[in-house]
């Protein structure tokens, strides 16, 4: 399985007991959804390997309690302390309206209501306080923040995005 095909679900961050049981900080709004995994993919030295899990559980609320098959000592578990882990991009729940998954969004057009086509999206930077869409128009590029209200409609089949953006943010990086 290739990184890319896949999306960051969490980190393994510690152990939970001396059977190498690990508690998974899951990096998700809903962790409920993946309390029943049969497998998570774990990084292991820049390659993604396939663990299959015997049993989890939720621990607190934004950790799972894993047991995994091939994973019985202490020991064990230390070796995939800290590694990251993924879930196939088939795996995520589907979203509705003008929500959408960053990655989903990459490629789109870009409609602004008052300014036509802007441009396509290039990616999206989540660095900072504001994640914002990067927008490619021409060369030229253009940052407009990744604000709900800014969001008119996302139209999937045809791969756009409206964008109602206040005036004169645009006409800043194409002035």
């Amino acid at each position: 399985m290739r990184k890319q095909d896949c999306f960051y679900l969490g980190k393994i961050a510690k152990k939970f007991s001396f059977k190498g049981e690990v508690l998974a900080y899951l990096d998700t709004d809903e962790p409920e959804l993946y309390q029943n995994l049969e497998s998570v993919f774990v990084e292991i030295n820049k390659s993604l390997v396939p663990f299959f899990i015997e049993s989890s559980s939720l621990h607190k609320e934004k950790f799972l309690r894993i047991r995994f098959e091939d994973i019985q000592t202490e020991e064990e578990a230390d070796e995939i302390m800290g590694s990251e882990i993924y879930l196939p991009l088939s795996m995520l729940p589907k979203l509705e309206g003008t929500q959408f998954y960053y990655h989903e969004v990459i490629g789109f057009d870009v409609l602004d209501t008052r300014l036509g086509n802007i441009g396509k999206i290039a990616s999206i930077n989540d660095s900072g306080a504001q994640p914002l869409f990067e927008i490619d128009k021409n060369g030229t590029e253009i940052l407009i923040p990744l604000i709900d209200d800014f969001i008119i409609a996302l139209d999937r089949a045809n791969k756009t995005i409206t964008l109602e953006t206040p005036e004169g943010l645009v006409d800043l990086y194409l002035g």
